[in-house]
């Protein structure tokens, strides 16, 4: 496993990181997601992301059950705030004083831990004045009850507003976590450009695309049973948009180019995120333990400028590149 420093800070993460959305609390069994986690720590990964939506705050004690009896400096462990939780009343949602307050206190208690390293706006929140929001965290990080804190799908002028707000209240955002990948790189026209420029990382989330890249979706052909394009939990809806015929005959067209490189396609699509200098991490979710040692191979490797042409020239116009597909909802019920 390799490691990066995360934004403009001395903290460094794996290049591979263990994400249990969509997954721990609701599709896979508490024994076999305690498997899932042992297996990452066995092939290095020490980053374990989570958020306290997933699975409505299940995800979130299924990981911290599954971390508990590591020596807690040896890991980060992220989690999020904004989405609805509990019994999703008016304030179980957004990102005012008195959500952000309770929930970094219900996160630590489910995830048996006196602090997250990294504490992350999942989504950006119009009903609330950023101020409020950035001296919530700002108070969070002098408690000692995150020691960083970062974003996630803001766009780069939330980012510059947020960043600005942050150094006056004494900290810096080092982080955003959006979704990436061959297919979705609405990150690269201005997100990352102004991340660089300010000090931020990307920690990025889907960098397979919901598992299409990693090829085993045939146009034409059913989707294998158990995979995500069957789980009717959510994983159906989410990779609906690359389940085309043109998207899936484009993907199969990469396999010679992960033989080529000497990796699955799964690796392929982890390494390519990996090979841009902004990307600190990349979040990889798994159903079975077997799955994780082979994604977290993807760490390290280095693309030569051929294969990222090759790719290019495969994916083409499919990719989504319109920074405009950042965005975070237009009300907190949305």
């Amino acid at each position: 496993m390799e490691f990066r420093y995360l934004g403009n800070s001395g903290f460094k993460i794996s290049e591979v990181t263990f994400g249990n959305w969509l997954t721990h609390g609701s599709q896979v069994e508490n024994d076999v997601a305690a498997q899932c986690v042992r297996a990452a720590l066995d092939a290095g990964i020490s980053t374990f992301d989570t958020a306290d939506v997933y699975a409505n705050t299940a995800a979130e004690k299924v990981l911290g059950e599954a971390l508990k009896g590591e020596r807690r400096q040896s890991l980060e462990i992220f989690t999020k705030v904004f989405g609805p939780t509990g019994p999703k009343g008016h304030n179980d949602v957004g990102l005012s004083r008195k959500h952000i307050m309770e929930s970094i206190d219900g996160s630590l208690t489910r995830l048996q831990t006196d602090y997250v390293d990294l504490y992350q706006a999942h989504r950006y929140d119009y009903e609330t004045p950023l101020e409020e929001t950035m001296q919530a965290f700002a108070d969070i990080v002098r408690q000692g009850k995150a020691l960083y804190i970062g974003v996630s799908e803001w766009t780069a002028d939330q980012i510059r507003d947020g960043h600005a707000l942050s150094k006056d209240l004494g900290f810096q955002l080092i982080s955003n976590q959006p979704q990436y990948s061959m297919l979705w790189r609405v990150i690269e026209a201005e997100v990352i450009p102004a991340s660089e420029e300010l000090g931020l990382s990307q920690i990025v989330w889907s960098p397979m695309a919901q598992g299409v890249l990693s090829g085993k979706y045939h146009p034409g052909k059913p989707a294998p049973e158990g995979s995500r394009a069957t789980d009717t939990k959510g994983g159906a809806k989410m990779i609906d948009r690359w389940m085309s015929d043109e998207i899936l005959t484009s993907v199969q067209q990469l396999k010679p180019i992960a033989a080529e490189a000497g990796l699955t396609m799964a690796q392929l699509s982890i390494a390519w995120v990996l090979q841009n200098k902004n990307v600190a991490s990349a979040i990889m979710g798994a159903s079975r333990p077997e799955q994780v040692a082979g994604n977290a191979a993807a760490a390290g490797v280095k693309l030569d400028e051929a294969i990222m042409d090759k790719i290019d020239g495969v994916i083409g116009s499919l990719a989504e590149r319109d920074p405009a597909q950042t965005k975070s909802p237009a009300s907190r019920e949305a």
